[in-house]
């Protein structure tokens, strides 16, 4: 096994996915990229809209592990320093638009399943299956979820976010929902209508002070967050519909639905509408072997704050992949080809034996 030629592969393969544009929901030229990859590689595949799946050999009596990273990206923040489509080697390090998040983990993963792939045979005791998915970062329909009635049946999967190859065995879930105060419109001078934005008052004071009392060792507590307001068209009318918006976090002790029915009951004044409940929080115990391993080769399990495909994963997962989850999203985002390196290995001692 040649980890040096794989990294090379890897990285060379990297490099075209960050020249070719793949914001989420406009991916079809980074799969189509991907496709003659692993096509170059002489590896079947099937392509499920913008999601591109390898599984072979599946024996029903075995157990499955699921390899899986996304392909898609948040739009460039303004303050880059250099083209976030031209991927720049300096040293150590690539930059290039989701060159960390989540294209390391996406090319190495790839590469351990070229890897592995010969050995499971029938002296292997697990099927393999990598999925390249889409829309990740927006938790679109036509990403995970398109793909999932396609695979076989999981039963555990690896999530190749930027974690420093550290192992994320629990993630926090979210709930966006939408708030409206009503009132009643009127001329500010006369003292009349009823003012909507008073209305939400007392509603929006409970939400800043509220502690959800369960807090998880590994993700802390729940949290709600009111991030956006709007209300009024002009200086001298009183409003008569506030609106707002509360990001919530959960930890496993919540369940979404649950929790919104909770702050449903707590509103005084105010109708809330939950955009979702899909995303929730996910886990996997501690005792699950891949995460013992993990466990034996020196890293230490802990509790991600941000959201992946694993809230669309009705089976167990945790998150294990090259890079820093600091550099996503950020300007000047970069990769070093030396965490690729050093992630294939790993992978590889991880789910061997």
């Amino acid at each position: 096994m040649d980890i040096k030629q794989y990294t090379n592969d890897a990285v060379e393969l990297l490099m075209e996915l960050i020249k070719t544009p793949s914001i989420s929901r406009e991916e079809a030229q980074a799969a189509d990229i991907l496709c003659d990859f692993i096509g170059k590689w002489e590896m079947p595949f099937q392509r499920i809209g913008n999601n591109v799946l390898i599984q072979e050999e599946i024996d029903p009596e075995k157990p499955t592990l699921l390899l899986n990273a996304h392909i898609d990206t948040v739009k460039p923040v303004a303050t880059w320093t250099r083209d976030p489509f031209i991927p720049t080697i300096e040293g150590d390090r690539l930059y290039g638009l989701g060159a960390n998040d989540c294209g390391g983990g996406l090319v190495s993963l790839l590469q351990v399943y070229r890897i592995l792939r010969g050995k499971t045979s029938k002296d292997k005791t697990y099927n393999l299956v990598y999925l390249a998915s889409c829309e990740e970062e927006v938790s679109g329909a036509n990403g995970f979820s398109l793909a999932l009635p396609q695979l076989p049946k999981i039963n555990v999967a690896i999530v190749g976010e930027p974690t420093g190859m550290q192992p994320a065995i629990a993630e926090k879930g979210l709930m966006v929902i939408d708030g409206v105060a009503r009132g009643k419109s009127g001329h500010a001078a006369r003292d009349e209508g009823v003012n909507a934005i008073y209305e939400a008052l007392d509603d929006l004071v409970w939400l800043r002070d509220y502690r959800f009392r369960k807090e998880s060792p590994l993700l802390g507590a729940t949290k709600m967050t009111v991030t956006v307001i709007n209300s009024g068209t002009q200086h001298n009318v009183v409003p008569d519909e506030c609106h707002f918006v509360i990001d919530v976090r959960t930890n496993e002790y919540y369940q979404n639905e649950y929790l919104f029915a909770f702050l449903q009951k707590h509103m005084k004044k105010c109708e809330l509408t939950a955009r979702s409940f899909r995303l929730s929080s996910s886990h996997i115990p501690i005792g699950n072997p891949l995460v013992q391993k993990s466990i034996q080769m020196g890293m230490i399990p802990f509790g991600s704050p941000t959201l992946s495909d694993q809230a669309l994963m009705p089976f167990n997962s945790m998150k294990l992949g090259p890079g820093e989850s600091s550099r996503s999203h950020s300007a000047d985002e970069f990769i070093c080809i030396s965490e690729i390196e050093k992630a294939i290995s790993t992978y590889v001692e991880l789910i061997s034996n």
